[in-house]
């Protein structure tokens, strides 16, 4: 299985299940509705900015020279899209089933408006995770090196 395919699927999956607990929650309590959707939406930011930083850190790893390193932009666009589109898909189906209320939004609007949502919601932190995990690397490298590097004597200038 493809990479982007992985992250796509599994982060579709998270999008489902976060979009049914919301649901659940907001009929519960519905008083507590933009709590609840701001929480769900942070926890969907947080699993694709950890994904994306694990992508990065293990990716200067690799390849510590960063014209080397692996297209994990095109990566996570593709696993964006595909996640965006097989989540609204599943939404909409699990939202026609009954007591489950996941908004009466149509099909089309999930394939298009709610897709770009949600690829943006998958990509964005994705990107930033990515950036986290480079930058932590490259500076516990850059740290390594000039401890190893040896002291240097300085000369003054002054008579």
């Amino acid at each position: 299985m493809n990479a982007w395919v992985l992250r796509g699927l599994v982060l579709a999956a998270v999008h489902v299940v976060i979009r049914t607990l919301l649901g659940f929650a907001i009929a519960q309590w519905p008083l507590q509705g933009s709590f609840l959707r701001w929480g769900m939406f942070l926890l969907v930011v947080i699993a694709a900015l950890a994904w994306g930083f694990v992508d990065g850190r293990s990716d200067r790893e690799a390849h510590p020279d960063p014209d080397d390193g692996d297209d994990l932009t095109m990566l996570w666009l593709k696993a964006g899209l595909l996640g965006a589109v097989v989540a609204g898909a599943v939404a909409w189906v699990v939202g026609k089933l009954p007591h489950f209320d996941l908004g009466d939004q149509g099909i089309f609007f999930e394939l298009t408006s709610g897709a770009a949502w949600t690829t943006l919601l998958i990509f964005v932190p994705a990107m930033i995770g990515i950036a986290i995990g480079w930058y932590v690397v490259g500076r516990r490298r850059r740290k390594a090196e000039s401890a190893s590097e040896p002291a240097r004597d300085t000369v003054s200038l002054e008579k």
